[in-house]
């Protein structure tokens, strides 16, 4: 499955993340939609959707799309959570989901700072897609894209614009 990943959009999904996602065949978004549920739907009717709501994220949006989500995906377990922290600085609420779930990939967003890393210690690779909105501190807008077979993640793919 080819898998595009965002977070943080704040409301924007512009048409350079259209044509950078066209090829997947899902689009994860790990929490902080803004738009409210419009900006959601607007994704959805894009692609495929599974996502996560974040802490800037309304309450009817959490109806949709939860605090965090444990799915399988060709093979590999994912666990999504909006604030998640990274090996060695976890939040305590994703540490305490990883911990029960222990994933194989943990996808979190949050920080707005691009960043895939492995946790050696729990034997799972831990995947910050960055911000793609405009919100915030970061001066590169950014979005991975990846394919997930047979219980292996490869080629993945970052897209970077300037905010």
């Amino acid at each position: 499955m080819y898998i595009g990943l965002i977070s943080d959009t704040h409301g924007i999904f512009d048409d350079r993340f259209r044509e950078f996602l066209e090829p997947v065949d899902q689009i994860w978004h790990a929490g902080d939609f803004g738009g409210g549920m419009e900006l959601a739907e607007q994704i959805a009717s894009f692609k495929p959707l599974v996502g996560v709501a974040g802490n800037c994220d309304n309450h009817e949006l959490r109806f949709i799309h939860p605090l965090h989500r444990f799915f399988e995906c060709e093979g590999m377990k994912v666990l999504m959570t909006h604030i998640g922290g990274y090996p060695g600085r976890y939040d305590p609420r994703a540490r305490a989901l990883i911990d029960e779930y222990r994933p194989d990939i943990f996808v979190c967003g949050h920080s707005h700072i691009l960043k895939v890393v492995r946790d050696t210690k729990r034997n799972m690779l831990v995947i910050n897609p960055g911000a793609a909105g405009i919100q915030g501190f970061h001066v590169v807008r950014t979005a991975l894209r990846f394919h997930i077979d047979q219980g292996r993640i490869h080629s993945m793919e970052v897209f970077e614009l300037d905010r």
